[in-house]
C-alpha cells in the first residue's frame, strides 16, 4: 500500500466501521495508559500534598528531583524498567517483560513525577490561604491532606488529564519493555510506527487519527474542567 493516495480516505473508513483490528490496539492501549494514571495518581497525589502539609529533612531536594523528572526521556525509564524486569534483573523472576504489565510500569513511572509535582503546587497554593483557619481549627495534617485534595479536585482532573495525555502518547518506553507484539503489547503509537515502516498507509493513518481524537478530547476536558472551575471560583 506504499504511496496509495486513497490512503486516508481508507484509513477515515477503518475509523467509521470500527474495524476490528484497529480498534483492539485502541482497546488496549487505553486499558495500559488509564491503569498506569490510575496507579501514578494513588501515589502522586498523597505525595504532592505531603510535601506541602509535612516538613523533613530533604524535602528541597525531593521537590526540585521531582521538577527534574518531569522531563524525563521516555527511552530512559524504558530502559530502567527493562532492567529491572529483565532475567537478570531483580525482578526478574516474575516474567513482566513484554507484558502490558510493564508498559504500565513504564508509563507510571513517566507520569509519577508529573502528578506529584503539579499536585504540590495546588494544594501549595490552597494550603497557604487556609491553613490558619484549618490550624485554628485543630485539624491535623493528615485530615488536611484529603480537605485540601478535595478543594483543589479540579485543578487535580486536569493534572490527571495531562498525565493520561502523556502516557497514552509515549513510544519509546512502551517500545523497549513492551517489544511491539501483535495482540499483546502493540498499542497505538508503536504500531504507528511499525505499520509506517511496512508502509501500511491506512492503518498508521487510521491509528493516528484515533489518536488525535484522542488528545484533542483530553486538551477540550481540560479546557472545560478549568472553565467551570473559575466560573465557580467566580
Amino acid at each position: 500500500m506504499t504511496g496509495d493516495p486513497n490512503a486516508f480516505h481508507i484509513a477515515l473508513a477503518l475509523v467509521l466501521n470500527l474495524d476490528a483490528a484497529l480498534f483492539d490496539i485502541v482497546g488496549l492501549s487505553l486499558r495500559v495508559s488509564l491503569t498506569a494514571v490510575t496507579l501514578a495518581a494513588l501515589i502522586g497525589l498523597p505525595m504532592g500534598a505531603a510535601l506541602v502539609l509535612w516538613a523533613f529533612p530533604g524535602r528541597g531536594g525531593v521537590i526540585v528531583l521531582l521538577n527534574a523528572l518531569m522531563g524525563l526521556p521516555p527511552v530512559v525509564a524504558g530502559l530502567g524498567v527493562y532492567l529491572l524486569l529483565s532475567r537478570a534483573g531483580p525482578l526478574g523472576q516474575f516474567g513482566l517483560l513484554f507484558t502490558p504489565s510493564a508498559m504500565v510500569v513504564a508509563q507510571m513511572l513517566l507520569i509519577l513525577p508529573i502528578i506529584a509535582a503539579l499536585t504540590r503546587q495546588q494544594v501549595e497554593e490552597l494550603h497557604g490561604e487556609y491553613r490558619d483557619q484549618l490550624q485554628s481549627l485543630g485539624v491535623s495534617r493528615l485530615r488536611m491532606m484529603p480537605t485540601l485534595l478535595w478543594d483543589a479536585r479540579f485543578g487535580l482532573i486536569t493534572v490527571l488529564l495531562a498525565g493520561f495525555g502523556r502516557a497514552s502518547a509515549e513510544v519509546g518506553a512502551v517500545m523497549i519493555v513492551g517489544g511491539n507484539i501483535e495482540g499483546v503489547t502493540r498499542v497505538m503509537t508503536t504500531a504507528i510506527v511499525l505499520e509506517t515502516s511496512k508502509g501500511n498507509l491506512p492503518l498508521a493513518l487510521g491509528l493516528g487519527l484515533v489518536l488525535l481524537g484522542l488528545v484533542t478530547l483530553i486538551n477540550a476536558g481540560a479546557y472545560l474542567v478549568g472553565e467551570f472551575a473559575r466560573r465557580r471560583l467566580g
